[in-house]
């Protein structure tokens, strides 16, 4: 949300994109629909790819999502290869629109330790879809802006309040209780409480815990 704001601070009109790839936290699909709604998307496209058929990872497969905190490994709600998967739809959709500039709003300060957030995977995938597009190989390759990458959760909070958004739009949650609540312990809820904790700012989300 806060990284699709920044693109339209800095003139861009924005394209959003949002894949179903069979997450448990569903909810983030209809936060993602009214997002672009609010924030004037030209497009949004929806994209169903099932990564349940590979599991893997407590988002997609019959794995607990963890509520003991955030640790030092890489945690099971590791997706595999998910940013690389998401990347690659979107310089498919980007280089369908006619567009060069594409906008992720991954982050590598306050985060999970996902190996897919880091700026050198990041940087490095530039260039192979330079090396693997139209685009790229004709002489207009692709910008991949990484606004949120180096900010702490509460620099993102912060920026959250100053573009007049609303943090109640969005969803972190990995593991939504049936009656729809943020569970408040899994590692995506943790992180997202304490930036907002230290920003001194309402993250909008309603806990059960």
């Amino acid at each position: 949300m806060v990284s699709a704001a920044l693109a339209k601070e800095r003139g861009f009109d924005v394209v959003a994109l949002t894949v179903n790839y069979g997450q448990r936290h569903v909810r983030e699909l209809d936060a993602a629909a009214f997002i672009a709604e609010q924030i004037g998307a030209r497009r949004h496209a929806n994209i169903d790819m099932d990564l349940r058929q590979f599991g893997g990872s407590a988002l997609t497969d019959d794995i607990a999502v963890p509520k003991s905190g955030v640790g030092e490994d890489i945690p099971v709600t590791y997706v595999p290869a998910r940013n690389l998967l998401f990347l690659s739809l979107t310089v498919a959709c980007a280089e369908a629109s006619g567009a060069q500039d594409i906008f992720i709003g991954v982050n590598a300060l306050d985060y999970s330790g996902y190996p897919d957030c880091r700026p050198e995977f990041i940087e490095h995938f530039a260039e192979t879809a330079r090396l693997g597009t139209k685009a790229g190989v004709n002489g207009s390759p692709f910008t991949i802006h990484a606004p949120l990458q180096h900010m702490s959760k509460a620099d993102i909070a912060i920026e959250c309040h100053r573009l007049g958004l609303d943090p109640a739009w969005s969803w972190s949650c990995y593991d939504p209780t049936q009656e729809g609540l943020a569970c408040g312990q899994c590692d995506s809820c943790r992180l997202r409480q304490k930036g907002f904790a230290e920003a001194k700012l309402d993250d909008g989300t309603r806990y059960a815990a």
